[in-house]
């Protein structure tokens, strides 16, 4: 994954609630290479030919080519928040996801980015639990290739 600074720092819960509503902050792209895809197949075990075996992906496909495990495509959510807005907390948690839906299929090669819209902050244990909805493309087309509402607590 190319690595740049983050677009945004934020220091305190109340900047965070200060993006509820705001426009969305947009990742960096990220190219899906068939060597982070067959990493991905070696470390969870599903080696489906249709993500691992490019040629035969090409030949029996209805995609034209080896794809991207939807597990791998939905993984890149927290490196891509974490590349988009630094947070200056003393720790930060996964907390889950909700409505998960993987839209369109990403092809070997393709570049993706994360549109990250927050919907709601709140307080949770000395902390606050931050709603993203989270918005993954693929660079040359108009359907997204995952949505989901993605589940932080920061503690600062």
């Amino acid at each position: 994954m190319e690595s740049t600074p983050p677009a945004a720092a934020f220091r305190t819960a109340a900047a965070l609630r200060a993006l509820v509503g705001a426009a969305p902050l947009i990742s960096d792209w990220v190219t899906i290479d068939q060597q982070s895809v067959d990493r991905f197949a070696q470390a969870t075990g599903d080696h489906q030919w249709i993500h691992v075996d490019p040629e035969r992906a090409r030949r029996e496909s209805p995609f034209g080519g080896a794809i991207a495990h939807g597990f791998m495509t939905l993984s890149l959510i927290p490196a891509l928040l974490e590349k988009t807005v630094r947070l200056e907390q003393r720790m930060g948690v996964n907390y889950g996801l909700n409505r998960v839906r993987f839209t369109s299929p990403v092809l070997v090669g393709s570049r993706l980015r994360a549109q990250f819209a927050v919907t709601s902050v709140a307080d949770v244990d000395a902390g606050v639990q931050v709603v993203w909805n989270v918005t993954l493309e693929r660079e040359g087309s108009e359907r997204p290739v995952c949505v989901a509402e993605f589940i932080t607590r920061h503690y600062f």
